[in-house]
């Protein structure tokens, strides 16, 4: 297929004349979901948007964004979600509260069941992103945004010149401590277990760099500053010895991937090994290789290369002018 040509979506009969029927739903409030409502919301198709089990997306447990265009000293991820909210509304979106039980792919209107109520619609985007794996621990998620983060490329800059700690053993573990190199003076990568799950050429590129330490065996018990809302440093325990250490750090960053919230479409739409939805030509979704017709991904659902605010939100403008060409192209 020309990468420049949009795929062909095969017809499906309907009646398009129900008015309890919604012209697009949108699942995810964060920065794809939201640039989707405003898109569709100024296009007059007065989108719902299902805000979801995480409102706000990651932005919502973000301190400073400093790398989204247009704020040239900085935004408040809350604050940037908050001003999209208000913006979608004001050109005529709902927010609901809500998130997806099931949905029924398999006849038009399609229907999405949030609970006690039935949402019917003629296009769905799907924009319910990708939440980071954490280790669950209560001084952990009480610094999330103060020292403790899930996204070096977005907070590494804050800690230039500091030492800082990576968890996790995989490609994500090595990709995120070779990336803070560029700002730590020293970056320390703990593993829980002895062997690494990373790649050979990750791992050895890893190894190599003057600045990466390594500690393997060893578990995090305790991320330690909590009372003064700044991570002070971690405290450690070695699985092999039981013998405990605290290391004196500015920041720890969690390697150890993403899981995409897209449970509720498996065996619905085509999903990759790691339960992203895989999509052709940036948005449309597939099942068994065909284009789904009226139903788009986009955002972190999708995407697990870039997983950025600005890349979330541009994919979410395609997937609104894709509603909107799907829509023209069957009577709407």
């Amino acid at each position: 297929m020309n990468p420049f040509e949009r795929p062909r979506i095969y017809t499906i009969e309907t009646d398009m004349s129900e008015n309890t029927t919604r012209d697009t739903v949108i699942l995810g409030s964060g920065c794809a979901g939201l640039t989707a409502a405003i898109y569709t919301a100024r296009a007059n198709l007065k989108p719902l948007v299902l805000e979801g089990h995480e409102p706000g997306g990651q932005l919502s447990i973000t301190t400073l964004v400093e790398n989204f265009p247009g704020w040239p000293e900085g935004i408040q991820g809350p604050e940037l979600i908050e001003n999209m909210k208000k913006q979608a509304v004001r050109f005529g979106a709902e927010l609901k509260m809500a998130h997806l039980h099931s949905i029924d792919l398999t006849k038009h209107p399609y229907e999405l069941n949030i609970g006690k109520e039935t949402i019917r619609t003629r296009t769905l985007i799907i924009a319910s992103g990708a939440s980071a794996r954490w280790l669950n621990l209560p001084s952990e998620q009480a610094l999330i945004g103060h020292g403790v983060s899930s996204c070096a490329t977005c907070d590494g800059f804050f800690f230039s010149g500091k030492e800082i700690a990576v968890i996790g053993g995989g490609d994500s573990a090595m990709e995120e401590a070779l990336f803070l190199t560029r700002f730590a003076t020293k970056v320390t990568l703990i593993n829980r277990s002895e062997k690494f799950r990373a790649s050979k050429i990750m791992l050895e590129r890893a190894m190599a760099h003057p600045q990466i330490e390594f500690m393997t065996s060893t578990v995090v018990e305790e991320v330690l500053g909590v009372e003064d809302k700044d991570v002070k440093g971690l405290k450690l325990k070695n699985r092999a010895t039981g013998k405990e250490s605290t290391l004196p750090v500015s920041a720890m960053f969690l390697g150890i991937g993403h899981e995409p919230n897209a449970k509720a479409f498996t065996g619905l739409l085509d999903l990759d090994p790691d339960g992203y939805i895989l999509t052709k030509n940036n948005v449309f979704t597939t099942k068994d290789g065909e284009i789904i017709p009226g139903v788009f991904a986009c955002g972190d659902i999708q995407d697990r290369r870039y997983r950025q605010a600005i890349t979330a939100a541009g994919s979410g403008c395609m997937a609104a002018l894709e509603v909107e060409k799907y829509l023209e192209e069957h009577g709407r």
